[in-house]
Order: C-alpha cells, then sequence, then structure tokens
C-alpha cells in the first residue's frame, strides 16, 4: 500500500485490530432517527470513546466540531428513502473533490448483493475504488441488506464481503451471524468490522465465546 493509505487505515484501526466506527448516518435514508434528532448532542458524551465517524457530508458540516476531529469515514452512496420503492437502489451522492475537500480519512458505500440494484451498487464500489485509491483514500464497503433480504446467513456475509474485497475495498462493514461467522472472516482478504444491532444478552454471549477462542484480534481481521 501506498503510504497515505496505510496512514489513513492506521487511523482508522490501530495496530492491536481493535476499532470502533460511530456511524451517525442513519439520517440518510431514516430521517431524524430517534436518538440522533440533533446528533450533536448525541456523540458529545461518547465521541472520545470511538476511532471514527461514520457520517454524512451534511451532518459532518452541521454537527462535527473541525477542531480534534475523529477520523471521519465520510457516507457517499444514497438517493433513498424508507418511504420509497426500494433502499437499494442507491448512486454515489459525493464528488472525489468534495471527499478531498472535507479531509475524510475514509469513505464508505453500501452494496446490495443478491437485490434488483446488485449490479448498480457493486459499479458504484468499483468506481469509488478507482476514483479514491488515486489520493490515498481507503474506500469501506457496507454490505447493506435492503427490505427483502433478511437472510444474513454465513454463506450471504461471506459473499458479499469476499466480493467486496474483490473490487477493491479497504475495509468491509457487515453483520454478525450466530452461526459460521469465522467463515465470513476467513474468505475476505480485507479487514472486517461489525455492524451493531440491538441490545442482546444472548448475542453478547456468543460473541464473547467466539471472541475468546481467538489468540488476538488481528485474526479477527
Amino acid at each position: 500500500m501506498d503510504w497515505g493509505i496505510k496512514n489513513r487505515l492506521s487511523q482508522l484501526i490501530p495496530s492491536d485490530g481493535h476499532c470502533f466506527f460511530l456511524p451517525i448516518d442513519h439520517g440518510y435514508f431514516q430521517g431524524p432517527t430517534t436518538g440522533l434528532e440533533r446528533p450533536q448532542d448525541t456523540i458529545k458524551p461518547i465521541i472520545s470513546y470511538c476511532d471514527a465517524l461514520f457520517v454524512t457530508r451534511g451532518i459532518l458540516r452541521s454537527a462535527i466540531n473541525p477542531v480534534g476531529s475523529k477520523p471521519i469515514i465520510l457516507r457517499v452512496s444514497g438517493g433513498t428513502s424508507m418511504v420509497g420503492k426500494d433502499l437499494a437502489n442507491e448512486g454515489i451522492t459525493t464528488s472525489i473533490e468534495e471527499i478531498i475537500r472535507l479531509n475524510a480519512s475514509a469513505v464508505g458505500v453500501s452494496i446490495f448483493v443478491g437485490s434488483d440494484y446488485e449490479h448498480q451498487t457493486l459499479m458504484n464500489l468499483a468506481r469509488l475504488v478507482n476514483e479514491c485509491e488515486n489520493y490515498g483514500i481507503p474506500v469501506m464497503a457496507v454490505t447493506a441488506v435492503g427490505k427483502e433480504l433478511e437472510k444474513r446467513d454465513a454463506r450471504y456475509l461471506a459473499l458479499s464481503c469476499r466480493i467486496a474485497a474483490e473490487l477493491g475495498a479497504r475495509v468491509v462493514k457487515t453483520y454478525w451471524c450466530i452461526e459460521g461467522f469465522e467463515k465470513v472472516i476467513k474468505g475476505c482478504p480485507v479487514p472486517v468490522v461489525m455492524a451493531g444491532g440491538p441490545k442482546c444478552e444472548r448475542h453478547r454471549e456468543v460473541c464473547l465465546r467466539w471472541y475468546t477462542k481467538r489468540s488476538n484480534w488481528n485474526k479477527f481481521r
């Protein structure tokens, strides 16, 4: 990797492999999401605990203090909403010039493998990688799931993550699955970040049991 890519990735994922990205980009398709009506108030007490913020340019400009900010992963795909016909029908919303101007450490784009817009969103990822690599900016692919795609088993997640990595994503954000998550990790040659979800004691127990099998966090990556 070039120096710039290495430097930006090191800001996002420390050498021990631990990372916590705080996503506050939900409003780009959900509107004023509960708990994020005023993002600047929500993140204030917890921002010190995260390694990076995942955010749209609108909220970045209006709610994030540019002085001493955490590294920014800029959400650059969108164009749909919860009341629209299909959440998967996304396009690229932000130019490379804007990405550079906002000093993003990385960018994030959703892919919808298995949806009617699979080809479109995978090409969004490929074009974004082509542009961002020229400037040393890593691309994070988000293995998103539309309304019609409720299946999140290891086989589907492994497929989505591997395709994202093959197309050039430097990081992949995906969902947790109770059975076979190790298969997802082993099949993806780039760092994998697990998306959060509702608080669940069973989920916590399984996660802890799975992690204790690892000798170190680099294997999780």
